[in-house]
């Protein structure tokens, strides 16, 4: 089979703009600057025009599937039903306690959206994320699909088949890769599934993913996510969790891959976070060329004193990427690094291959260069004891080692580190 030359974009910060766009895409419209929106007044507008935007398309006789794990009782979604939209209610807690974070969207069969942005209309205009955008990637898009109908086919049951449809068994895989042409580079591509109960034949789960990507790393694994945390907690118990954590520390010291792990940092940042950080940290002392650095990311100082919903009934202003790049592939999912996320809830995962990273239209170099740009910015800080935030009353942080984590090249040009 030939292969597929698809158009690729990244939706940055507020992903608004890029959804309209493929919303738009649906009728043929542009979806540029539509009511004037802009990155500076999208933090109060929106989430509320996304919304619009998905009323007026039922209303243009266009077809709108949403499956979610809210309650029946969200205005959002009752909304959209009565204008025609069909809403799927999936109860994940009757499968394993978790819950639904699978974040694409799919539009007329060609084009898919896959990133950290969920549909919280709240949060759309707040919250840092990461995503990207396939155009004209059918291949793609019909793997995808077959996760959505899989998610489809549980409305309604308390129990996962004990045999999937061969319907929705994946199309690629880690072992079978869609071969294709990404904004003119030759790609691989496949998704991954979570948790191992949704993994139907042919379909790599998350955590494999991830291995795969890591595995085949020679030079770096940049990490970006919200929250580190390797540990499966129970209503009784925490147990650790080793999946990640042990495969970043192999990556370090059997094959001195230089690790960089990007981390935000708010309130509900787990005290053991800097535990495990220290003791990643701590394997490298007088250890050549094993080169760990940690940094948090924190868009307001007083974000590690804020409430999930602060009284203007806002999110607070985090970082939610969820992606890891290396030197040849890269993986962009909706989980942060935390055992329950992988083990419970439903997610997805998607990645890419690619040889020819240096040409600038590649997504491992546009992926890269995101990281760095954040990693070098005011707002990533190694996190030192004598810099906690005034609120650090509520929590007790765990002090870092001393062998703190530095700036890589100590203000130097990032592309040489």
């Amino acid at each position: 089979m030939s292969q597929q030359k698809c158009i690729v974009i990244f939706a940055l910060v507020c992903c608004f703009a890029i959804l309209v766009a493929l919303i738009f895409s649906a009728v043929d419209i542009m979806g540029e600057d539509e009511d004037g929106l802009s990155e500076k007044n999208c933090q109060n507008k929106c989430g509320q025009r996304l919304f619009e935007k998905l009323l007026q398309l039922t209303s243009q006789n266009i077809e709108i599937k949403l499956v979610s794990d809210v309650t029946a009782d969200s205005k959002v979604l009752e909304a959209l039903k009565l204008k025609g939209a069909e809403v799927t209610y999936m109860n994940m807690t009757a499968y394993n306690k978790g819950r639904l974070q699978s974040s694409f969207w799919i539009v007329d069969k060609q084009h898919v959206y896959i990133g950290s942005a969920g549909l919280d209309w709240q949060s759309l205009g707040q919250m840092k994320e990461l995503g990207v955008i396939f155009y004209n990637c059918s291949c793609l898009v019909l793997d995808l699909q077959r996760i959505f109908a899989l998610y489809s086919s549980l409305k309604f049951k308390s129990r996962v088949p004990q045999t999937w449809s061969k319907r929705l068994y994946g199309v690629y895989d880690n072992e079978k890769k869609l071969q294709l042409q990404l904004n003119e580079t030759k790609s691989q591509a496949f998704v991954s599934n979570s948790p191992k109960l949704f993994c139907p034949k042919n379909r790599s789960f998350d955590i494999d993913a991830i291995y795969s990507v890591i595995d085949d790393a020679k030079q770096y694994v940049y990490i970006a996510v919200m929250d580190y945390l390797p540990i499966s907690s129970t209503s009784t118990k925490r147990t650790y969790w080793p999946d990640l954590d042990a495969k970043i520390r192999e990556a370090l010291v059997l094959r001195s891959v230089r690790v960089r792990l990007l981390l935000s940092f708010w309130k509900e940042t787990d005290p053991l976070t800097f535990n495990f950080i220290s003791s990643l940290k701590a394997i490298c002392t007088e250890i050549a060329n094993c080169s760990l650095k940690v940094k948090f990311f924190d868009l307001e100082r007083e974000n590690a004193c804020a409430t999930k919903e602060q009284k203007n009934h806002t999110f607070p202003r985090l970082n939610r990427n969820k992606y890891m790049v290396t030197d040849g592939a890269a993986y962009i999912g909706n989980f942060d690094w935390v055992g329950n996320d992988f083990t419970q809830n439903a997610g997805t995962g998607l990645v890419i291959n690619q040889a020819d990273v240096r040409n600038n239209r590649s997504i491992i170099k546009q992926l890269k260069d995101v990281f760095e740009r954040d990693w070098y910015s005011p707002y990533a800080k190694t996190l030192q004891p004598t810099k906690q935030p005034n609120c650090s009353s509520l929590f007790k942080l765990k002090p870092l080692s001393n062998k703190t984590a530095t700036d890589d090249a100590g203000g130097k040009d990032p592309r040489n580190v």
